[in-house]
């Protein structure tokens, strides 16, 4: 493939990818933010009611809710370590593609680990 038909970093190949989950996870994180700081919130406004949400939040689904969080925070801390690399080391952009790999496999053994004792406790009632 010549240099010219294979694009920019963001055009299909791991760059772009990158940059899409950074922003999926991004927009992820925010909303979870969003959310914690009005069920939080509720514990000054009836007490009663802030525990019934934490209550109903202690379910498999939300288990699983909290996989997914984690996973979405793990991959988008481990990528913005990624792009401090990319934008501050002067090889960065030569090695973008390597990072971006290296990224993926932290992420998928964190992920992994984190997943394995967080779900068993969960679904073992060890969670909550």
């Amino acid at each position: 493939m010549s240099k010219s038909s294979s694009g920019t970093l963001y055009r299909g190949r791991e760059g772009m990818w990158s940059w899409v989950g950074h922003r999926v996870t991004g927009v992820v994180i925010f909303f979870f933010l969003l959310v914690h700081v009005l069920d939080t919130a509720l514990v000054r406004v009836d007490p009663d009611a802030y525990d019934a949400v934490i209550s109903a939040y202690k379910n498999p689904l939300m288990a699983l809710g909290e996989f997914g969080l984690v996973a979405a925070i793990m991959f988008h801390a481990f990528n913005g370590l990624r792009l401090i690399l990319v934008d501050f080391l002067k090889q960065g952009p030569k090695i973008q593609r390597q990072l971006f790999w290296t990224v993926m496999v932290v992420w998928v053994v964190a992920v992994v680990g984190f997943g394995a004792r967080h779900l068993t406790l969960a679904f073992t009632g060890g969670g909550h």
